[in-house]
């Protein structure tokens, strides 16, 4: 496993804006079929946070207005960020020592793609179905 994380990533990378309600993230997510997306600094370069399917079963839960809640308000901040030259096996490590799922992939043009621990798990499938 010493490919680089670029030969794992998912790409294009679909984010949602900071300023996007809880709502329209909950309805990108959905008709896209994904679990998580980064949530984009207004440069669109840089990612400020994630947001996880994890993270708005637990703003449900709460009770929280999904109308009137910015993406940044409930994201979780800080996202895992490497570069797409590291190795897959470092990533996994950096997961597994964090205890996260999600890992945004950066080249010298901004975020390249991004990795979920259920990529990892892809790679044991025959077919390496997507």
């Amino acid at each position: 496993m010493n490919q680089p994380i670029s030969s794992l990533m998912q790409r294009p990378v679909t984010g949602v804006g900071m300023d996007d309600t809880v709502a329209q993230v909950e309805a990108l997510l959905s008709k896209l079929h994904l679990t998580w997306a980064p949530v984009l600094e207004p440069t669109k370069r840089d990612a400020a946070g994630v947001i996880s399917a994890t993270d708005l079963v637990a703003f449900h839960a709460q009770g929280r207005d999904a109308e009137a809640t910015r993406a940044w308000q409930m994201c979780s901040y800080k996202p895992v960020v490497v570069d797409a030259d590291t190795p897959i096996a470092m990533v996994a490590a950096l997961m597994v020592e964090r205890g996260i799922h999600h890992v945004v992939v950066t080249d010298r043009h901004g975020i390249a793609g991004v990795v979920s621990s259920l990529d990892f798990v892809r790679t044991f499938l025959p077919d390496g179905r997507r």
